[in-house]
């Protein structure tokens, strides 16, 4: 980054958590609060991944949020409030600071269930809303709850803009083990290695990558699949991101040290780029060609051609009713964030010295797919070829 996150080493200070006004209060229960999350980024897939995570934590847990955008926010609040039958804390944070302060002002209060005592198989005593068993219970008894913030954003950029506002004014208040930064980002390893080294050196807490897969629909129904990297040098922390992940989706992989994950990332995002082109070019071959577009669809997916763009996120309008190019091409993963995937996957490789021999053709492709139409889902691809075809 142009400023190092963290200028200087930090300042040693004593921080006591703030009191939260009642006006900023969005809702809450008269019960003490028993952990606190926080989640920054309500991006089409943050917000989704933040519902689901709100809908799956204790019911007496608290989710601080943040976001650029207040109405986003308090949108956030008010479907919450809505769809469920229980009064849910969520609080908003003004920064990506206060979110980090909000929790963690106790030895023992507002941590979370996640150390190195809690295993993948034991996500069921936090999945259980109703019902935390005596073994969850005895592990918050002994300490081993934990702060856990999210984060969920589109840049490099704005990944290290977060950071460096947490890590600027020093020392976090203190919780009964580290804190867990995990993001969800999609950036590239070397930013994500910076932004690492600069929580792990000022001792502010542990940093994991964890970009995920499965887009808007798989982050609605909390089916992502999550690769994240994690030292092994005690093999603790891998244990305890792994539940937290799958609270917002179906798999997590650990592939490896930390940057691990943004790396497998961006390979699996390369070959989602091609493979959407692609998709949109043999659709629009088919149908020009006088196929019907459903039945084209249906043996591509039956044969060697599937793929998650012709299965899932088929670019013709009403081959799959559930994708966005069957609703406007809305409320999907953008193409300027497809572009941007593209990009650090281009730039990583070129700094590894590996080939891409498509890369260049992709990204022209989508670079005049966004100057008409930027906003809309990556599919929209084919919107740009059926402009092209005579």
């Amino acid at each position: 980054m142009s400023a190092s996150l963290v200028s200087a080493p930090l300042k040693r200070l004593s921080l006591s958590a703030r009191a939260i006004p009642a006006s900023r209060r969005s809702f809450s229960v008269s019960r003490p609060r028993d952990a606190t999350w926080g989640f920054i980024g309500l991006g089409q897939m943050g917000y989704e991944m933040a519902k689901n995570l709100r809908t799956k934590i204790p019911a007496s847990d608290t989710l601080v949020i943040r976001d650029i955008d207040s109405n986003i926010m308090q949108k956030f609040v008010d479907e919450v409030k809505a769809n469920s039958s229980e009064m849910l804390n969520v609080e908003l944070a003004n920064n990506a600071r206060e979110v980090a302060e909000k929790s963690g002002s106790a030895l023992g209060d507002n941590l979370i269930c996640g150390y190195a005592s809690i295993t993948t198989a034991e996500v069921s005593c936090i999945h259980d809303l109703g019902d935390v068993d005596d073994s969850c219970d005895k592990k918050k008894q002994q300490g081993d709850w934990l702060e856990v913030i999210i984060t969920s954003l589109p840049e490099p950029s704005h990944v290290k803009d977060v950071f460096h506002d947490i890590l600027k004014r020093g020392e976090l208040p203190p919780v009964a083990q580290e804190r867990l930064f995990i993001d969800c980002s999609t950036i590239d390893p070397a930013s994500s290695k910076e932004i690492a080294n600069a929580v792990h050196s000022t001792q502010t807490g542990r940093f994991v990558d964890a970009p995920m897969s499965g887009g808007v629909v798989g982050a609605r129904a909390g089916t992502l699949s999550f690769m994240f990297g994690a030292t092994t040098r005690t093999g603790q922390l891998v244990e305890r991101v792994k539940p937290i992940l799958l609270l917002m989706g179906k798999k997590a992989w650990h592939l490896g040290e930390q940057g691990a994950g943004v790396t497998g990332k961006l390979a699996n995002n390369y070959i989602l780029a091609i493979n959407n082109i692609a998709t949109a070019e043999a659709m629009n071959l088919g149908i020009r060609w006088g196929l019907d577009p459903k039945v084209l669809a249906d043996m591509i997916n039956s044969s060697t051609g599937r793929c998650w763009p012709s299965e899932i996120n088929n670019p013709v309008p009403g081959v799959v009713e559930a994708a966005p190019a069957s609703r406007g091409y809305t409320g999907g993963f953008g193409v300027s964030l497809m572009k941007k995937d593209l990009r650090l996957a281009i730039a990583a490789a070129a700094e590894s010295g590996t080939p891409l021999e498509l890369a260049n053709t992709a990204r022209g492709v989508y670079s005049a797919t966004e100057d008409k139409y930027r906003g809309k889902d990556f599919s929209v691809v084919y919107q740009h070829l059926l402009d092209k075809s005579r």
